[in-house]
């Protein structure tokens, strides 16, 4: 079953029905709703984070990174917690874009790019717990 707004536009013989389709369904550039916007501050945080982490390797050349996680918290906290900050940046970014999209109903270019970087950052999160090194 068709609704109202498509066969309003199939109803159109001229022109405007080309017009009212792309009134219907405005894709933007930058995200318009609050998740939209989250998803893209946080994606960007994310290469952030993992320089500041990787700068602060050569302060802790000298202590072994752990086995585990909290181990290497212990050992390096510098190191890990921004990496660890980023990684849940990209995995909060891939939510936020998530209900921007689906909920808020924002279809912007940024949006989607920042959902399915964050969709990667969980999907290597997950491989790391699935198969680990």
């Amino acid at each position: 079953m068709l609704n109202n707004k498509l066969r309003k536009v199939l109803f159109f013989t001229n022109g405007s029905a080309l017009y009212y389709y792309k009134s219907m369904m405005k894709i933007n550039f930058v995200p318009k709703s609050g998740p939209g916007k989250w998803s893209i501050g946080l994606i960007v945080m994310v290469p952030i984070l993992f320089y500041i982490g990787m700068s602060l390797v050569g302060f802790y050349k000298s202590v072994p990174a752990g086995k585990t996680i909290p181990h290497d918290i212990v050992a390096r906290p510098g190191v890990s917690l921004a990496m660890i900050a980023g990684f849940v940046s990209g995995i909060a970014a891939f939510f936020c874009g998530i209900i921007g999209i689906t909920k808020r109903k924002d279809y912007s270019v940024l949006a989607f790019i920042s959902t399915i970087v964050g969709f990667f950052v969980l999907l290597w999160c997950l491989a790391q717990f699935v198969v680990p090194l």
